[in-house]
């Protein structure tokens, strides 16, 4: 009994530096020796050397002279107002849902009043509500708006946006998107 109990402990023992220690620091180790962005949340730093954001996390566009990204009913830009990082959500209401019906028909006036063409990701927000991508479409439709604010032109404007289109995983998994996050920022750029 005695031996078994020593066995039981060794490999409960060896198990525990194996899965709570060696593993986790190698893993670690890996992520920051070959993907250091990446292992340190796609962090945006802009020319004063300030964090801005995360190209994997959206920000709540609403000014003019910037390009909208998708609505979220999580807040978390940076700032004040925001949630602590780390938070996502979606709305979890049913699409016959009353107050959900009113969000999209208010986004919908809104997006009208600017004379932006209506498409579902300016409409909807994504699953975990944290998205920064919008499709080339609704990118466009903004063109105008942005360019008469900023007194740019259109075709330099559609030019930043096919620079900062991200095409198909693998060249055929998903469809192709505009980070916001950090289109906004090259148009701060210009």
């Amino acid at each position: 009994m005695i031996r078994d109990l020593t066995t039981s402990l060794r490999t409960t023992v060896g198990l525990w530096l194996l899965t709570a220690l060696i593993y986790p620091l190698l893993i670690f180790a890996i992520g920051q020796s070959l993907f250091p962005t990446q292992a340190n949340g796609s962090l945006i730093i802009n020319t004063q050397g300030q964090l801005v954001g995360s190209s994997l996390i959206g920000q709540a566009f609403s000014r003019d002279e910037y390009f909208w990204s998708r609505p979220s009913p999580v807040n978390y830009s940076l700032g004040e107002e925001a949630a602590p990082t780390g938070l996502s959500g979606a709305t979890n209401l049913a699409p016959s849902n009353p107050e959900l019906i009113e969000q999209v028909r208010q986004r919908a006036q809104i997006l009208q009043a600017a004379d932006i063409e209506l498409t579902a990701d300016l409409l909807y927000s994504s699953g975990s509500g944290l998205d920064p991508h919008i499709s080339p479409a609704s990118a466009l439709a903004q063109i105008d708006r942005i360019a008469a604010i900023r007194n740019l032109s259109p075709d330099k404007l559609q030019t930043l946006i096919a620079q900062h289109t991200e095409g198909r995983f693998l060249g055929i998994f998903g469809e192709p998107a505009v980070n916001t996050v950090g289109l906004n920022l090259a148009l701060d750029q210009l």
